[in-house]
């Protein structure tokens, strides 16, 4: 029985999981029932569970039936958002305001369903590390569980995972070497005017158009500082200020996100968004208050191991569902922390094509999760061996 095979006949208890995961969501470093169903599962399944990595990180460890010292690392996400869901399914999420609308509960099902079969295979050498990641949408999961000793007490020599891509086609497995999803800093403006009265705007210092202006602005850090053949996006995603129709208000708050594949770019923007700021908030005579974050790093696949994981999807799937040169994501995945620590590589799983990802009618394809937790299991196999 093919890898396949085996876990698709234990798909439906897979897809209750996942039902289970979605209609209780938990977002970054509050995934406590959720750590707790995993933990439960991989100890039925008798494998070693590890608890409370990174706060409410969960590691399984499983030795294979080889003598290779191999230890191979696959991971996935936990986390739901901060999303008011609006697809009226039967499993739809019951926690208001919190919804899984980026996959990672069927990331997580896909996991579990690797596990268990190689829990019952254990047709592979080395061992197997599970590693089921907190808080990996904008948090700093990956990081967390780096610095809780993830790899000085799991230590890998190769790790792997994937995201599901709602962009399809079905069955479409995406990878590429070297850079495929972008770094990602995430910043504040906090302006400070004068407020006054609407009717008066003479007595004011007014935010709201400091607030415009610098808008406006910042546009230009893409469009006339930035190497126009290299990726850069600055977006504002958020405007907080006001609370009357007839105030002026004393202080507006503008937030975003810089996404780059290029070092020399998030530096040009992050000082380019400290310039620009300083000369607006001294020409309208008012303060801004500048933070950025470093929230992701860039994602780098490594070569070997995206070759590996072309090899076997290949194997399991045929060339015509493989696509090695995928297009670059400016998306952010911190699982790109991780590769910064071991080799290894992130694949794209393509799903039944609908809403996108973060978007409150998203809905994962559970006919995708045998073929994810095929890929995942078959990589342990393969890549464990004591030659590679």
């Amino acid at each position: 029985m093919t890898a396949l095979d085996r876990i698709s006949s234990y798909l439906d208890e897979l897809v209750a999981i996942r039902h289970d995961l979605h209609a209780h969501p938990e977002t970054g470093f509050e995934e406590e029932r959720t750590s707790g169903i995993v933990a439960e599962r991989l100890a039925a399944w008798g494998i070693v569970v590890h608890r409370g990595i990174g706060k409410t990180g969960v590691v399984g460890v499983l030795q294979g039936r080889g003598s290779s010292t191999r230890r191979i690392g696959l991971r996935a996400d936990m986390d739901a958002l901060p999303i008011q869901e609006a697809t009226n399914l039967p499993y739809r999420s019951r926690t208001i305001g919190k919804m899984h609308a980026c996959g990672h509960d069927g990331h997580t099902t896909m996991l579990l369903g690797a596990a268990r079969y190689l829990a019952e295979t254990r047709a592979f050498e080395g061992t197997a590390i599970f590693i089921f990641q907190p808080a990996e949408e904008g948090l700093g999961g990956a990081r967390a569980m780096i610095a809780d000793g993830l790899f000085q007490r799991f230590p890998c020599d190769e790790i792997y995972g994937l995201h599901n891509s709602p962009e399809g086609p079905h069955g479409r497995v995406s990878l590429r070497a070297g850079a495929a999803m972008a770094a990602a800093d995430f910043f504040d403006l906090r302006i400070t005017g004068r407020g006054a009265h609407g009717a008066y705007p003479h007595q004011a210092v007014d935010p709201g158009v400091i607030a415009f202006t610098l808008g406006q602005a910042i546009q230009t850090i893409v469009s006339r500082n930035a190497d126009p053949l290299k990726a850069l996006v600055v977006s504002i995603t958020q405007v907080h200020g006001g609370s009357a129709y007839n105030v002026i208000p004393e202080a507006m708050h503008l937030a975003g996100t810089v996404r780059t594949f290029d070092d020399h770019l998030r530096e040009l923007a992050g000082v380019r968004l400290r310039e620009i700021a300083a000369g607006i908030a001294k020409a309208f005579n008012a303060t801004i208050e500048v933070e950025i974050k470093d929230i992701f790093s860039v994602l780098r696949n490594h070569e070997e191991q995206t070759a590996a994981a072309a090899r076997v999807a290949t194997e399991l799937f045929g060339s015509s569902n493989v696509d090695r040169d995928a297009t670059p994501q400016m998306a952010s995945e911190d699982f790109a922390d991780m590769l910064h620590a071991v080799p290894g590589a992130y694949i794209w799983l393509g799903q039944t094509p609908g809403p996108a990802l973060h978007n409150e009618s998203y809905n994962f394809d559970d006919t995708v999760i045998p073929i994810g937790a095929s890929l995942l299991a078959r990589l342990v196999e393969t890549r464990s061996t004591s030659s590679l």
